[in-house]
């Protein structure tokens, strides 16, 4: 499955370096720079300013492989959601996102979920909004996150279906997705 655990004092460390590795290789990335952030700042896509993309193949092959892997890189789910929102409508330059995408993830290949071996086993939610962020249909992205003890054990990134008129109403349906996702 492309899934590492090493053991450690404290606990257990859950990689898939090698499944990125050779994701990387298969691309051809070996030999480029390393990104600092997952998508390249203040950066904004719309299906129609661009020319479309002639073979989507490529990009739709590794926008699948890249959502495998974050099981075990939370740390990249909004930045894939944002890559892989325009797949119906892909342009020239939706691709480049993804080529930054991997460079990232070639210069965080070792980066691991950490389970540690005395959990005290309480539970933790966390949720976001991010309201009206999105140009293109003015819909908010919702996040939430569940930690037992200090462990990240499920999280989600997704786009709310309707637009909001609110921050407090974008908050409230969060909220809600969070606590309906717990039950």
């Amino acid at each position: 499955m492309g899934l590492e655990a090493t053991s450690h004092s404290r606990g257990y460390f859950l990689s898939q370096a090698k499944y990125a590795s050779d994701l990387l290789s298969h691309v051809g990335l070996i030999d480029y720079k390393i990104a600092s952030t997952p998508l390249e700042v203040n950066v904004k896509f719309s299906p129609t300013y661009s020319t479309p993309l002639t073979d989507a193949k490529l990009h739709r092959q590794l926008v699948g492989s890249l959502v495998y892997l974050t099981v075990t890189r939370p740390d990249v789910a909004y930045a894939l959601h944002f890559v892989s929102q325009f797949m119906a409508a892909l342009c020239t330059t939706h691709y480049p996102a993804v080529l930054w995408f991997l460079c990232y993830i070639k210069g965080s290949l070792f980066k691991a979920l950490y389970l540690p071996y005395n959990s005290s086993l309480e539970l933790k939610a966390y949720s976001y909004s991010d309201w009206d962020e999105d140009s293109t249909d003015r819909c908010s992205t919702n996040g939430y996150c569940f930690f037992l003890d200090d462990s990240l054990i499920s999280w989600c990134s997704k786009k709310q279906n309707v637009a909001t008129h609110s921050s407090t109403k974008a908050e409230y349906w969060a909220l809600t997705d969070t606590a309906l996702e717990f039950l």
